[in-house]
């Protein structure tokens, strides 16, 4: 299963991996709960390599309105979670959508699927598990980013349960 899922990642990633794009590294909370709920919280780390080549273009031609672009990612927690995935993602500068002019914070929204493994932390359900995220994050002067999302896993109940897991990141963006 995982010689199918690298190898699905390297056909999908082959043309973008040439491409610009950016590395992202995270430090996070795994298992947030805002209820006081939380049973398995644990430090995530996260790598996205997101790519800026769109592969899909939404909306009408004289103002798209999404450039959907695919990224891979890695997470893992100190409690030997880890989580292989990939997914498509798109990123909106925040003073365009609102205001009409450009501003330094930029609004990404993300989806993606992966292989999960629950090592000495959260019991999942499945192998398979997806991800949701929204992200804000801030321009810095050198043009990398400092940013904050909010990250949801789940089995959308392909096992036998579904926990899920919500995750709270801070992240560093380097783009190249």
């Amino acid at each position: 299963m995982m010689r199918i899922f690298i190898s699905i990642i390297i056909i999908f990633f082959s043309n973008s991996l040439a491409s610009k794009g950016s590395n992202v590294f995270g430090l996070g909370l795994y298992d947030v709960k805002f209820d006081g709920s939380e049973k398995n919280q644990a430090l995530d780390f996260r790598y996205e390599y997101r790519s800026d080549k769109s592969f899909l273009d939404i909306g009408p031609e004289e103002d798209n309105f999404f450039f959907l672009k695919p990224f891979f990612g890695v997470e893992y927690t100190n409690d030997s979670a880890s989580y292989f995935l990939t997914g498509i993602y798109f990123e909106d500068n925040l003073g365009e959508l609102f205001e009409g002019d450009k501003s330094k914070f930029f609004f990404t929204p993300s989806f993606g699927a992966g292989i999960y493994d629950d090592g000495s932390g959260k019991k999942l359900g499945n192998d398979l598990q997806f991800r949701t995220s929204f992200e804000v994050s801030y321009e810095l002067k050198n043009k990398n980013r400092i940013g904050i999302s909010f990250s949801h896993i789940s089995n959308a109940n392909l096992g036998d349960k579904n926990p899920g897991a919500e995750i709270l990141t801070f992240s560093y963006h380097i783009p190249y």
